[in-house]
């Protein structure tokens, strides 16, 4: 407990000096002497130059070996992967991302050609590779159990264990918008707020909930499935065997195909751009339907913050504007003064980044209790 301690606060507040940690952590000068060699030993951390004197001999400082080991997460989407490489501070030294046409081709070969590409672009360290992980977009039980993919082909469902024995390193699997959430939490915009809820919009609608500071999941791991529950009761049957479930009416996919058939990203920032009363007009008519959920959102949950990862919110202020003022049309006047609404700061590495940091967090408990 005493090594976690101070690591955590070397990573906090490095460069500093043991005095200082003694200082602020309440550990007295030969516990820190102690547990920060061991730090020394196993290359978490490293002495730097002296730092200023407040009277007698200036002191060594100890700095976190970020480049100790490195990590890589995987988002694997129903259209593309993105995948990271980081270092253990949770900072991006590779990245990419790998586009196919058709959704129902084996995603195993594709993670793993992700991964190899950046093995073959990681930089010697100490603890090589540390883990892996790999966010779904799907059902996730506590157990790493992927239970149900609506969009990919069922070959994810041995996943963790394949990538394990063909690395031979930790694998995680979780929830694709769960690990965007805890991406927003610890590097994007939600890194300053305790209660929060991601939304990502794309092929579908996924949603992650940070509560206390913490990924909330639920007792069985599905907590936050708010893309598919119903808006329109007597709406089109979803994939998940619900009818008029929220992804149906606000997903990416819906817009491009209902409402601007015909249009990409790039032609509709021109047309953002352009003013087309036309296209403002439908694309007004898909903010409408993320509101309305986002609307029950508020009012199950009542967070601080909802932060929204979508293509399309990112091109332009006036789409984020257009899905506020959806909300303030349907919710009671305290609700709407009460949170913030915000883009993901991360964009479309937000699980992949929340995956990595998860095997950060994995690997640091794992060398604290030895």
């Amino acid at each position: 407990m005493n090594k976690t301690v101070l690591l955590n606060e070397i990573i906090r507040s490095y460069p500093i000096s043991r005095a200082k940690l003694s200082e602020v952590t309440g550990l007295n000068k030969s516990t820190v002497s102690a547990q920060i060699g061991a730090l020394l030993n196993e290359e978490l951390i490293f002495e730097i130059g002296q730092g200023d004197s407040s009277g007698g001999r200036r002191p060594v400082m100890l700095v976190f070996n970020q480049q100790a080991g490195f990590t890589i997460g995987v988002d694997l989407g129903v259209k593309a992967i993105n995948a990271v490489l980081t270092d253990l501070k949770g900072n991006v030294v590779e990245s990419l991302t790998t586009e196919w046409a058709e959704a129902d081709q084996e995603a195993e070969p594709k993670v793993r050609a992700a991964i190899d590409a950046l093995l073959g672009k990681m930089p010697s360290s100490p603890y090589g590779l540390i883990g892996i992980g790999v966010s779904v977009p799907g059902l996730i039980n506590r157990e790493q159990q992927v239970i149900f993919v609506p969009n990919l082909r069922p070959d994810v469902t041995s996943l963790k264990h394949d990538l394990e024995n063909r690395y031979d390193v930790p694998v995680n699997l979780e929830n694709e918008a769960n690990a965007g959430a805890y991406g927003e939490r610890r590097f994007g915009a939600g890194k300053d707020h305790e209660e929060m809820v991601f939304v990502s919009l794309g092929t579908g609608v996924g949603t992650g909930i940070i509560l206390h500071g913490e990924l909330y999941r639920g007792e069985d791991g599905f907590a936050g499935e708010f893309g598919h529950m119903s808006i329109e009761y007597n709406g089109p049957k979803c994939t998940c065997g619900n009818r008029g479930c929220w992804e149906l009416y606000a997903s990416e996919k819906v817009l491009w195909d209902k409402y601007l058939p015909g249009h990409t990203v790039e032609t509709l920032q021109r047309s953002l751009q352009a003013n087309e009363a036309s296209v403002l007009n439908e694309l007004q008519k898909w903010c409408f339907y993320v509101g309305v959920g986002l609307n029950t959102v508020l009012n199950v949950y009542n967070p601080k913050v909802i932060i929204i990862q979508s293509r399309v919110i990112e091109l332009h202020p006036m789409v984020l504007n257009m899905i506020r003022t959806a909300i303030s049309s349907r919710v009671y006047a305290q609700a709407d003064h009460s949170f913030e609404l915000f883009p993901s700061k991360l964009s479309d590495h937000a699980s992949a980044i929340g995956m990595a940091s998860l095997a950060i967090e994995q690997f640091l408990q794992r060398r604290m209790m030895q």
